[in-house]
């Protein structure tokens, strides 16, 4: 677990909240008052992803953020069950210890998954959606960088050993490059400063449903599936265009899966697209709870 948050304290200025989880501590932020907003996040990142918008937005909402089992301020055990169920199933045990209802849910990259997993556990406790650059269905497409991650032997020397995920993360999700300042840099970084505390950033990798004889596999066959579930809910889509994982045949399945989502494409963002465009990501959002109200 991370202890020293001291060079990047300043930008993450919450109270660290927990729960334990057979016996692994599970990290979560809990900012604000009103409906929640919970905020889930992928890999590498971790809650320090969504600050800015946990700044503006807890003036006037509930906002969540948990650091999955494995990233951010959560525990890193070395032997556990690192797979998208067990993560849907960690949200489930925080949602329900929390008592949540009329949730949005703000999902990206593999947040996308393990939140779409869990609205279709509990959908009368979802209300809104808001997806930045993610999936929760099945796709043949995958960047070759992080496909040789995915190779035995290989991908462990360099996600565990060397930090060639989460390094190379910080150079390429982020397109507006002022904005990964030394302490921005150090924030997305810190918790995965050894070996050991690696180890889920590798085990997302493996875990991406490429091939039947993942363990996702069959989870997201089945997210998939059920997606149309949604149709009607008030669902916002912000996407960064220069994504190199999540292009635009992403956007496109999500736009085709939900045909009366509202949509902004950000010409000048990555896959940090919440690091490249805060500024108008907010406003967005806020414009569209309020046009979407909760029933």
């Amino acid at each position: 677990m991370v202890t020293e948050v001291s060079s990047f304290k300043e930008l993450y200025p919450f109270e660290s909240r927990e729960i334990f989880l057979d016996g692994h501590r599970y990290h979560y932020l809990d900012e604000g008052k009103g409906d929640p907003i919970v905020m889930l996040h992928g890999n590498p990142t971790w809650s320090f992803y969504y600050r800015n918008l946990i700044q503006d937005l807890s003036k006037d909402y509930r906002c969540i953020a948990p650091d999955h089992i494995g990233c951010g301020l959560s525990d890193k055990p070395q032997d556990y069950n690192y797979t998208l169920a067990q993560h849907i199933e960690n949200l489930e045990a925080l949602c329900e210890r929390l008592s949540l209802d009329n949730i949005t849910l703000a999902v990206h990259d593999w947040g996308g998954a393990i939140g779409m997993g869990f609205a279709l556990r509990h959908p009368e406790k979802v209300k809104r959606f808001v997806i930045f650059n993610t999936a929760a269905f099945l796709s043949p497409h995958i960047p070759f960088s992080i496909e040789v991650c995915r190779l035995p032997v290989i991908g462990s020397v360099a996600i565990r050993r060397f930090n060639a995920f989460a390094g190379m993360a910080v150079v390429r999700a982020c397109k507006q490059r002022a904005r990964m300042t030394p302490q921005v840099k150090a924030g997305y970084l810190a918790p995965y400063d050894s070996y050991a505390n690696r180890v889920a950033n590798l085990r997302f990798v493996q875990d991406i449903p490429m091939t039947p004889d993942v363990p996702s596999y069959p989870v997201v066959q089945e997210i998939e599936s059920r997606l149309h579930e949604f149709s009607d809910r008030p669902i916002l889509i912000i996407w960064g265009k220069q994504d190199f994982c999540f292009n635009d045949h992403f956007l496109n399945r999500w736009k085709e899966i939900f045909p009366k989502a509202e949509v902004h494409e950000v010409d000048e963002a990555g896959h940090y697209i919440v690091e490249d465009a805060h500024e108008k990501i907010i406003p967005w959002m806020r414009e569209f709870f309020n046009r979407r109200p909760l029933g």
